[in-house]
C-alpha cells in the first residue's frame, strides 16, 4: 500500500508521466505540421508541473517517500522547476526549426521531451543508487532518440550511434561502481551507506574501486576530460534544437546526481573523490578553452566551451569537502548550483540565437555564418554579444559572478593548491575569452556573407529570446537573490 506522503512526494512527477502518455496518444489525431495542438498541451503540461514545483521548493519542506527511496527536498524542487522551465523554452526555440526539417511528422520531440524531463526528475529525487540509475537511463535512453530523430539525416544517425555506445560504455561504469558499492554497505541507501562508511567497518579498497567508476560514469554525463569524447560529435552532428535539449536542462540533473552520490552517500570518502575531481577540473579547463580555438564550426566551439565551464562546476563541488565548516559546504555547493543554473541560461540564448539564425536549407552553424549579423539585426547581434560575454565571464553579466563565486569558494577553503587551482583557471578563463570575442568581431566587423538570409521569427519566440538575454544581464547586475536561493537550499539539504 502506497501511503500519502510518498504521494505528496512525486505529484509533479505523476503529472508529468500521465501528461506525456496522454499527449503521445493525443497526437496520432493531430494532422497539423507544426503539430500546435501537441505543442500547446505539452507548454499547458510544463507550466503547471513548473508552478507545483515552485510552490513545493516555496515551502521549505523535506519529504522522504516510498521507504526513502525517493526525497522532495528544496533543491532538488528548484533544480526540477528551471529545468521545467530550460525545457519549456528549448521548446519554443525550436519546434519552427524542427518543423522545416521535417522532424514533427509525429509528435516524438514533445514526447520524448517530457519523458527526457521525467527522467531529469527521478534523477534529482533519488535517494537510493538504483532509483538515480534508473533516472539516468531514463534520460539517456530519451536523448539517443531524440539525437536521432532526423531520421534521413547522415550526420544525426552518426552522432545518435555515437552517443548510444560512448553512454552505455559510462551506464555500464557507473553501475558496476554502484554494484561495488552495495558490495561495500550492504545497502542501497544514500544515508544508510554513508553510516555505513563512517562506522568503519567496512573495506576501504572496495569503497575506493567503486568510487573511482562512479566518478568516472559522472564524469561521462557531465561530459568532463577524459570522458569528453562524445561532447563535440554530439553537438555537432544532432540537430540544433535537439542540441539544445541535451545540453541544456540535463546538466541541472547532472548536478543533481554528483551532489546525492558525492556529498549525500560518500562523504565520508571526500578525500579520495576531490582529488578525483581536481584533477578532472583541471583536465576540462585546459582543453576545453584550448580546443575551443581551433573551431570554425559555433556549435563545436560551444561543445568544447561547456567542457571548461563542466570544470568551474567541478571546482565548485570539490571546495565544498571542507570538515568541520558547514557554512563553507553550503557556500561552495551553492556556488556550484549557482553555476549551473546561470551556465544553462546562457546556453539557452545562444542556442536560441543560432535557431532562429537557421533557415530550410541552412544550417547556422558555421562561426563565418554570424558574419555582419549587426548590420542585418542589431538587437540580435547584440543579444548574442551579451550572452557570449557571460560565457567569457565578463562583467556585468551573470557570467562573471559565476566564475567569481566558484573562485571566492575554492580560496576560501584555504591552503595554497587551491590557489593555484584558483590562479589557472583564471588563467584558462582569460584563453576561453579569445574564441568568445572573436565571434563578436565577426558579427560586428565582418561583411555579411553571401549566405545571409533575412532573419525572420515568430512572436514568441522574440519575447522569449529578449526575456532570457535580459535575465543574464539583470542577475549579472543584481545575482544576490538567486545566488541566496542557491546557498539556502543547498544548506537545507546538507541540515535533512
Amino acid at each position: 500500500m502506497i501511503d500519502k506522503i510518498s504521494l505528496i512526494a512525486v505529484y509533479p512527477e505523476i503529472i508529468l508521466l500521465v501528461m506525456a502518455c496522454v499527449i503521445l496518444l493525443f497526437d496520432l489525431s493531430v494532422k497539423s505540421r507544426t503539430r500546435t495542438a501537441t505543442y500547446v498541451a505539452t507548454m499547458l503540461t510544463l507550466a503547471v508541473v513548473a508552478a507545483l514545483q515552485a510552490n513545493y521548493a516555496l515551502s521549505n519542506q523535506t519529504i522522504y517517500g516510498f521507504g526513502n527511496m525517493i526525497v522532495s527536498d528544496v533543491m532538488g524542487n528548484w533544480l526540477k522547476c528551471f529545468a521545467t522551465l530550460a525545457v519549456m523554452v528549448t521548446l519554443v526555440y525550436g519546434r519552427h526549426y524542427a518543423a522545416e526539417r521535417d522532424m514533427l511528422r509525429g509528435g516524438e520531440l514533445f514526447s520524448l521531451g517530457l519523458f527526457s524531463l521525467l527522467g531529469m526528475f527521478v534523477m534529482i529525487s533519488g535517494n537510493n543508487f538504483l532509483v538515480l540509475y534508473m533516472g539516468i537511463e531514463l534520460l539517456t535512453l530519451s536523448s539517443y532518440a531524440l539525437v536521432a530523430l532526423r531520421r534521413d539525416h547522415l550526420q544525426s544517425v552518426e552522432a545518435g550511434m555515437k552517443y548510444f555506445v560512448l553512454g552505455a560504455l559510462a551506464s555500464g561504469f557507473l553501475l558496476y561502481g554502484m554494484s561495488m558499492l552495495y558490495g561495500a554497505t550492504g545497502t542501497l541507501n544514500l544515508q544508510e551507506a554513508m553510516a555505513a562508511i563512517q562506522s568503519g567497518q567496512v573495506k576501504q579498497q572496495v569503497l575506493v574501486f567503486g568510487l573511482v567508476f562512479v566518478v568516472a560514469g559522472l564524469a561521462f554525463k557531465l561530459g568532463v576530460v577524459p570522458f569528453h569524447m562524445w561532447i563535440p560529435d554530439v553537438y555537432q552532428g544532432a540537430p540544433t534544437a535537439i542540441t539544445l535539449m541535451i545540453g541544456g536542462a540535463p546538466k541541472l540533473a547532472a548536478f543533481a546526481v554528483m551532489i546525492r552520490l558525492l556529498v549525500e552517500g560518500l562523504m565520508p570518502l571526500s578525500v579520495d573523490w576531490q582529488q578525483m575531481l581536481m584533477l578532472l577540473a583541471i583536465a576540462s579547463l585546459a582543453v576545453g578553452n584550448l580546443a575551443a580555438i581551433a573551431q570554425t564550426n559555433i556549435k563545436r566551439m560551444l561543445a568544447f566551451s561547456t567542457i571548461s565551464h563542466m570544470g568551474f562546476v567541478l571546482i565548485g563541488m570539490m571546495s565544498g569537502a571542507v570538515s568541520g565548516q558547514p557554512e563553507a559546504a553550503a557556500n561552495a555547493y551553492g556556488s556550484s548550483m549557482f553555476y549551473v543554473v546561470s551556465y544553462v541560461l546562457t546556453t539557452l540564448v545562444s542556442f536560441g540565437i543560432i535557431l532562429l539564425l537557421s533557415r530550410n536549407g541552412f544550417e547556422s552553424e558555421e562561426i563565418s555564418d554570424f558574419a555582419g549579423l549587426n548590420q542585418r539585426s542589431p538587437f540580435y547581434a547584440a543579444l548574442m554579444a551579451v550572452c557570449l560575454f557571460s560565457l567569457a565571464g565578463i562583467p556585468p553579466m551573470i557570467g562573471f559572478y559565476a566564475k567569481l563565486a566558484v573562485l571566492q569558494a575554492l580560496l576560501a577553503s584555504g591552503g595554497t593548491l587551491p590557489l593555484v587551482l584558483a590562479v589557472f583557471a583564471v588563467m584558462m578563463s582569460l584563453i576561453g575569452a579569445f574564441y568568445y570575442l572573436r565571434v563578436v568581431k565577426v558579427m560586428y566587423f565582418d561583411a555579411p556573407t553571401g549566405t545571409a538570409g533575412e532573419i525572420s521569427s515568430p512572436f514568441e519566440v522574440r519575447a522569449v529570446l529578449s526575456l532570457n538575454g535580459a535575465l543574464l544581464l539583470v542577475l549579472g547586475i543584481v545575482p544576490g537573490g538567486l545566488m541566496a536561493l542557491c546557498a539556502n537550499a543547498v544548506a537545507q539539504m546538507l541540515v535533512n
